[in-house]
């Protein structure tokens, strides 16, 4: 992997990063690297511990952004049977031939449900390949009686979702010791840092507030379209598989695979400047406030009639709570009407989306099928809302499904698109 250093207008080393690291740090019990997003921590832990042409095996309920990572990173792709009622990964449904191909495993923690790190770490130390979490929809999620992200050799946070900042991530390190090369690896693989994009960085929220505050929202989507800034339509953004083919012909890394990488988030590699820093440190002080409110949002919503049995984890989970509707096509309408906008919907799964040329396909799929199809993301901060809004539209519940109840193969399709939050 290219190593470098970051440009002469870095704040890398300045105290603002050093804060917000330190922050997570007691958070996690980890040393923390602070990085521009999510989806640039986990790039750099994979391209670090996975050697080229590797195998990871990963849910195909996923952020499809996530997939391009693992491409990016020189990787296959390889998706796992999962846990239909809250897209973690099924362990025990893995063939044996499947854990004896894999390089990594790479969990999910889906809108805040836990995979099962504590068996998992098990499995990965038994074959002597590495654990990364994704944390993005995590932050204050347990799991084993330790943080997501207290489990692999590292782990990888969004400080857009939760800590709300609309910027920064953060990888967590198992090994302090590996500290100094991973900030190297990250500088040599940054963007530099552009005011143009600090400004549009520091005004964007006022103009958020201005577009709902004026019932304007429809409206700005319509101009984002026609000039052309729209990055999907639909819920998963065009594969483009002619492109993608040639790009995986390419050395691998982030300038290959750049069009799809940064879909939803382009800043996504750019080196933060001081004002931006800022913003995510008032955020992030607020962290605690947040979870707190998603808690008692995530109670009200697991007590309805869509919401799966409860587990044995606690109020979780804490991003988005999936609920189960039969026609979600309907709720996800209703919810329009009151200016609820659905977003972090993940069908069809990504075997069904990529297809066998990009990724080994899940060899027990039917799972994912039905979670893709039927899960409604809810925020907890709308919980009454939305509760209220499913009830009066005469919402029915879905069934969870018993053994052998399960959907069959065909795949789903990906229905209308949905804005990203």
């Amino acid at each position: 992997m290219a190593i470098g250093e970051a440009g002469p207008g870095s704040v890398r080393h300045g105290a603002q990063p050093k804060r917000l690291e330190e922050t997570m740090r007691v958070r996690l019990g980890r040393e923390c690297v602070y990085v521009p997003s999510c989806r640039f921590g986990l790039y750099v832990a994979l391209r670090h511990w996975c050697p080229p042409g590797g195998r990871v095996l990963m849910s195909p309920v996923n952020d499809d952004v996530i997939f391009f990572v693992v491409l990016a990173a020189g990787l296959r792709p390889v998706q796992a049977p999962l846990n239909p009622l809250d897209a973690s990964i099924d362990i025990d449904a893995v063939p044996d031939e499947v854990w004896g191909s894999v390089s990594a495993v790479l969990t999910t923690n889906l809108y805040g449900n836990p995979d099962p790190a504590p068996r998992l770490r098990q499995k990965c130390d038994a074959l002597g390949i590495p654990l990364f979490e994704d944390g993005a929809h995590a932050i204050g999620s347990r799991v084993g009686g330790r943080p997501v992200g207290a489990w692999g050799e590292a782990s990888a946070f969004s400080l857009s979702k939760h800590v709300g900042a609309k910027a920064g991530g953060m990888l967590a390190l198992a090994d302090p010791g590996l500290r100094e090369a991973v900030e190297e690896t990250c500088a040599g693989l940054l963007a530099p840092h552009r005011a143009g994009a600090e400004l549009a960085y520091l005004v964007r929220p006022y103009a958020e507030a201005a577009v709902r505050g004026l019932r304007l929202r429809r409206a700005a989507w319509a101009a984002i379209r026609l000039l052309g800034l729209a990055d999907r339509e639909e819920i998963r953004m065009p594969l483009r598989p002619d492109e993608l083919a040639l790009a995986a012909r390419e050395t691998p890394g982030l300038d290959a695979h750049h069009p799809w990488v940064r879909v939803d988030m382009h800043d996504y590699r750019l080196e933060a400047g001081r004002l931006r820093l800022r913003r995510i440190g008032h955020k992030l002080d607020r962290l605690d406030d947040v979870l707190d409110a998603c808690r008692a949002g995530t109670e009200l919503l697991l007590s309805t009639p869509w919401a799966k049995p409860r587990d044995a984890h606690g109020t979780q989970p804490l991003f988005r709570v999936p609920l189960f509707v039969a026609d979600r096509d309907a709720a996800v309408a209703a919810l329009a009407r009151r200016g609820i906008v659905v977003g972090y919907l993940y069908d069809p799964p990504l075997d069904d989306y990529a297809g066998a040329e990009f990724t080994d396909p899940s060899p027990a799929p039917a799972a994912a099928r039905w979670f893709a199809r039927h899960a409604l993301p809810v925020d907890p901060l709308r919980a009454r809302t939305v509760a209220e809004v499913l009830e009066r539209s005469g919402a029915r519940p879905v069934p969870a499904p018993g053994e052998g109840e399960l959907p069959g193969s065909r795949p789903t399709p990906g229905g209308p698109v949905q804005s990203r939050d």
